[in-house]
Protein backbone atom coordinates (compact mmCIF):
# COMPACT_ATOMS: atom_id res chain seq x y z
CA UNK A 1 0.00 0.00 0.00
CA UNK A 2 2.97 2.33 -0.67
CA UNK A 3 3.54 5.32 1.64
CA UNK A 4 -0.13 5.79 2.54
CA UNK A 5 0.34 3.64 5.63
CA UNK A 6 2.72 6.24 7.05
CA UNK A 7 0.36 9.18 6.48
CA UNK A 8 -1.29 10.37 9.67
CA UNK A 9 -4.67 12.08 9.74
CA UNK A 10 -6.30 13.85 12.68
CA UNK A 11 -10.11 13.78 12.57
CA UNK A 12 -11.64 16.54 14.71
CA UNK A 13 -15.38 16.16 15.20
CA UNK A 14 -17.62 16.04 18.27
CA UNK A 15 -19.88 13.35 16.77
CA UNK A 16 -18.68 9.82 17.56
CA UNK A 17 -20.59 8.40 14.59
CA UNK A 18 -18.85 10.79 12.18
CA UNK A 19 -15.43 10.00 13.63
CA UNK A 20 -16.11 6.27 13.29
CA UNK A 21 -17.30 6.70 9.70
CA UNK A 22 -14.24 8.77 8.75
CA UNK A 23 -11.88 6.39 10.55
CA UNK A 24 -13.31 3.39 8.67
CA UNK A 25 -12.92 5.14 5.30
CA UNK A 26 -9.39 6.34 5.97
CA UNK A 27 -8.03 3.22 7.64
CA UNK A 28 -9.41 1.13 4.77
CA UNK A 29 -7.08 3.16 2.54
CA UNK A 30 -4.15 2.56 4.87
CA UNK A 31 -4.01 5.89 6.71
CA UNK A 32 -3.22 6.10 10.41
CA UNK A 33 -6.10 7.95 12.10
CA UNK A 34 -6.28 9.76 15.42
CA UNK A 35 -9.33 11.55 16.78
CA UNK A 36 -10.12 14.71 18.72
CA UNK A 37 -13.49 15.77 20.11
CA UNK A 38 -13.15 19.51 19.46
CA UNK A 39 -10.76 22.15 18.14
CA UNK A 40 -9.00 22.65 21.46
CA UNK A 41 -8.19 18.96 21.77
CA UNK A 42 -7.21 18.96 18.09
CA UNK A 43 -4.69 21.76 18.62
CA UNK A 44 -3.20 19.94 21.60
CA UNK A 45 -2.76 16.74 19.58
CA UNK A 46 -1.21 18.62 16.65
CA UNK A 47 1.37 20.12 18.98
CA UNK A 48 2.25 16.73 20.46
CA UNK A 49 2.40 14.53 17.35
CA UNK A 50 3.07 15.02 13.64
CA UNK A 51 0.12 14.75 11.26
CA UNK A 52 -0.11 15.04 7.48
CA UNK A 53 -3.72 16.29 7.40
CA UNK A 54 -6.44 17.52 9.74
CA UNK A 55 -10.11 16.99 8.94
CA UNK A 56 -12.22 19.33 11.04
CA UNK A 57 -15.94 19.85 11.56
CA UNK A 58 -17.27 23.40 11.83
CA UNK A 59 -19.80 23.10 14.66
CA UNK A 60 -18.29 21.74 17.87
CA UNK A 61 -18.33 22.66 21.58
CA UNK A 62 -15.37 24.27 23.41
CA UNK A 63 -13.64 25.33 20.17
CA UNK A 64 -15.39 25.22 16.81
CA UNK A 65 -13.72 24.47 13.50
CA UNK A 66 -13.35 28.10 12.40
CA UNK A 67 -11.73 29.13 15.68
CA UNK A 68 -9.47 26.09 15.43
CA UNK A 69 -8.39 27.16 11.93
CA UNK A 70 -7.86 30.81 12.88
CA UNK A 71 -5.81 29.80 15.92
CA UNK A 72 -3.78 27.25 13.98
CA UNK A 73 -2.99 29.63 11.13
CA UNK A 74 -2.27 32.63 13.39
CA UNK A 75 0.42 30.89 15.40
CA UNK A 76 3.96 30.68 14.14
CA UNK A 77 4.36 27.02 14.92
CA UNK A 78 5.72 24.15 12.83
CA UNK A 79 2.18 22.74 12.57
CA UNK A 80 0.61 25.97 11.27
CA UNK A 81 1.02 24.89 7.66
CA UNK A 82 -0.69 21.50 7.94
CA UNK A 83 -3.39 21.01 5.29
CA UNK A 84 -6.89 21.27 6.77
CA UNK A 85 -10.01 19.84 5.18
CA UNK A 86 -13.19 21.36 6.64
CA UNK A 87 -16.41 19.34 6.71
CA UNK A 88 -19.83 20.74 7.53
CA UNK A 89 -23.54 20.48 6.89
CA UNK A 90 -23.47 24.22 6.17
CA UNK A 91 -23.55 24.62 2.38
CA UNK A 92 -23.95 28.35 1.71
CA UNK A 93 -21.36 30.33 -0.23
CA UNK A 94 -20.68 32.45 2.86
CA UNK A 95 -19.78 29.29 4.82
CA UNK A 96 -17.23 28.30 2.22
CA UNK A 97 -15.86 31.86 2.13
CA UNK A 98 -15.56 31.95 5.92
CA UNK A 99 -13.64 28.66 5.91
CA UNK A 100 -11.25 29.96 3.25
CA UNK A 101 -10.68 33.19 5.19
CA UNK A 102 -9.94 31.13 8.29
CA UNK A 103 -7.33 29.11 6.40
CA UNK A 104 -9.07 25.97 5.13
CA UNK A 105 -7.46 24.19 2.21
CA UNK A 106 -10.77 22.72 1.12
CA UNK A 107 -14.41 22.51 2.23
CA UNK A 108 -16.64 19.45 1.87
CA UNK A 109 -20.36 19.47 2.60
CA UNK A 110 -21.76 16.54 4.61
CA UNK A 111 -22.80 13.89 3.93
CA UNK A 112 -19.51 12.83 2.38
CA UNK A 113 -19.04 9.41 0.83
CA UNK A 114 -16.21 7.33 2.23
CA UNK A 115 -14.68 7.14 -1.24
CA UNK A 116 -14.67 10.92 -1.64
CA UNK A 117 -13.18 11.45 1.81
CA UNK A 118 -10.39 8.96 1.10
CA UNK A 119 -9.67 10.56 -2.29
CA UNK A 120 -9.34 14.05 -0.83
CA UNK A 121 -7.21 12.73 2.03
CA UNK A 122 -4.88 11.04 -0.45
CA UNK A 123 -4.67 14.23 -2.52
CA UNK A 124 -3.82 16.46 0.46
CA UNK A 125 -1.35 13.94 1.88
CA UNK A 126 0.43 13.57 -1.44
CA UNK A 127 -0.37 9.87 -1.40
CA UNK A 128 -1.14 7.74 -4.46
CA UNK A 129 -4.87 7.66 -5.16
Amino acid sequence: MSDVSRKRILVIDDAALVRTYYRAALEARGFVVEEALNGLEGLEKLLLEPFDLAIVDVNMPRMDGMTFLQTLRAKELPVSGIPVLVTSTEAKAQDLAAARRAGANYYLVKPISQEMLAEYAAMFCGAPR
